[in-house]
């Protein structure tokens, strides 16, 4: 596992929403974003999450070309941790942490990972909360999901 996790908006958005926010804690100890993100996010956010300053504002600005502002600040603050993982859902966003060669999952991939070290027993009831959100789960993810996580 990498040692820094950072998160862009819609992980905490969609874990919220399902009750499930102190998952990613559980998972990964210390999850870093922007400040960017978490006005984005709204609320505020556990201590347990870092909010850091991306430090190249014109790599930022470059990536909001490209992306929103919170998943072009979240990717330019992962440029700059080296040995860093980003979560992001938003298909745009992962083909330019792919071109960036940026390490990414989802948050689909952050339920996955907590059944698999044994932190949920399933990730059936989760995906079904999920589910009922406006979160876009195809039935394809949804399928290979529960095939990642044994179920």
């Amino acid at each position: 596992m990498h040692k820094t996790i950072i998160s862009d908006t819609s992980c905490f958005i969609v874990l919220t929403n399902i009750g499930e926010l102190n998952l990613l804690q559980k998972v990964y100890g210390k999850i870093s974003t922007t400040i960017e993100v978490a006005t984005e996010y709204g609320e505020s956010l556990p201590d347990w999450i870092e909010i850091e300053k991306v430090n190249d504002n014109y790599k930022q600005q470059l990536l909001e070309l490209q992306v929103d502002k919170g998943e072009a600040s979240a990717l330019a603050l992962a440029l700059e941790t080296p040995d860093s993982t980003i979560i992001l859902d938003d298909y745009r966003a992962r083909k330019v942490a792919e071109k960036l060669k940026i390490n990414y999952t989802g948050t689909i991939g952050v339920i996955i990972r907590a059944k698999i070290k044994g932190i949920i027993p399933s990730i059936k009831p989760l995906l079904s909360k999920i589910k009922q959100t406006d979160f876009r789960l195809t039935n394809e993810v949804e399928q290979q999901a529960l095939k990642e996580a044994g179920e």
